[in-house]
């Protein structure tokens, strides 16, 4: 029987999903449990049991390579990962105790907006592009990069992390130490709590998330807009800032932010002509990712795929 698969996991806070996956980007067999709230071993006995469930559908044979894409920080370079949304992770061993399940397969670990990357390189809305960042704007903000037409995950698998650019030196303090970070500004509950700070409220005992406030946008509530309009800004600056860096030619922002539309889109599309104004920084536009919540899992497999030559270079197939 041929090895022409990669095996992915996406780990996260609020599931972790698993997939095989074939050459062409597409989830042949795929299973997934909730992430639970306890401890840490509770957290990797659900992924013992989605590695198990992977493994008892008769493909198994066929994986070559596992790719596991997870929440962050993580540490490739040691296997180990530190999520901010599983507290009962703290340097945890992960690539030894999936290898514990899994075996001896070929193993790549990345942070979960990297692998959104090398999803969207390969399958999604930067595919053809040779240079771009791939943003997920959601609790928190993260990124990956492709640059030269390939998934550039640096030594630690993190690589690309914008929403820890500062873009306000006077800014709030960010859970990371510095302040006035792209994720202080345009993260879902940071524009949330900057429209209610700004006088913003929902109808009584309703929803007073993100999306809320995005809804009111719509409707041509000015606060929401201005709240909106600010994260747009943050965000903007951040992409101009990374596309001076290293001559960008795309922004993909994906996640549940992005899910506004044009309520995000049309300021961050203004602001990022502001922002972006040298020569060959101007070029950079910002668009929607395309693959939704399969990114991670289909990236996770793009990633381990390119780092051992599964496929003929799935970011450019």
């Amino acid at each position: 029987m041929s090895q022409d698969l990669a095996a992915a996991l996406d780990i996260g806070g609020t599931k972790i999903a698993g997939a095989l996956v074939d050459a062409r980007g597409r989830l042949l067999v795929r299973a997934q449990r909730p992430t639970p709230a306890g401890d840490g071993p509770a957290v990797m006995a659900a992924v013992a049991e989605v590695l198990r469930e992977l493994g008892a559908a008769g493909e198994w044979e066929r994986a070559a390579v596992l790719g596991i894409g997870s929440a962050g920080p993580v540490d490739a370079s040691a296997g180990t990962v530190s999520p901010v949304n599983i507290p009962g992770w703290r340097d945890f061993p992960l690539l030894a105790e999936v290898r514990r399940v899994a075996g001896e397969l070929p193993t790549t670990l990345v942070g979960d907006a990297v692998a959104m990357a090398a999803a969207e390189h390969w399958r999604g809305a930067a595919r053809g592009h040779d240079n771009a960042l791939c943003m997920v704007v959601s609790t928190g903000v993260g990124g990956g990069l492709i640059l030269d037409g390939r998934l550039r995950p640096g030594p630690t698998g993190n690589a690309g992390h914008i929403g820890h650019i500062s873009v306000d030196l006077d800014g709030d303090p960010c859970p990371c130490g510095s302040r006035g970070c792209v994720e202080r500004l345009a993260s879902g509950p940071s524009i949330a709590r900057h429209a209610l700070a700004q006088g913003w409220r929902p109808a009584p005992g309703g929803d007073t998330s993100a999306a809320a406030v995005a809804a009111a946008a719509a409707t041509g509530d000015p606060v929401a807009l201005a709240s909106f309009d600010r994260a747009a800004r943050a965000l903007a600056a951040g992409i101009a800032a990374a596309a001076t860096l290293v001559e960008l030619d795309l922004a993909v922002v994906g996640g549940g932010v992005a899910g506004a539309g044009e309520v995000l889109f049309a300021p961050l599309r203004a602001h990022l002509a502001s922002y972006a104004a040298l020569s060959f920084a101007a070029p950079v536009r910002a668009v929607p990712a395309r693959l939704g919540a399969d990114a991670g899992l289909i990236g996770a497999a793009s990633a381990a795929a390119e780092a051992h030559g599964l496929w003929a270079a799935p970011g450019r197939a």
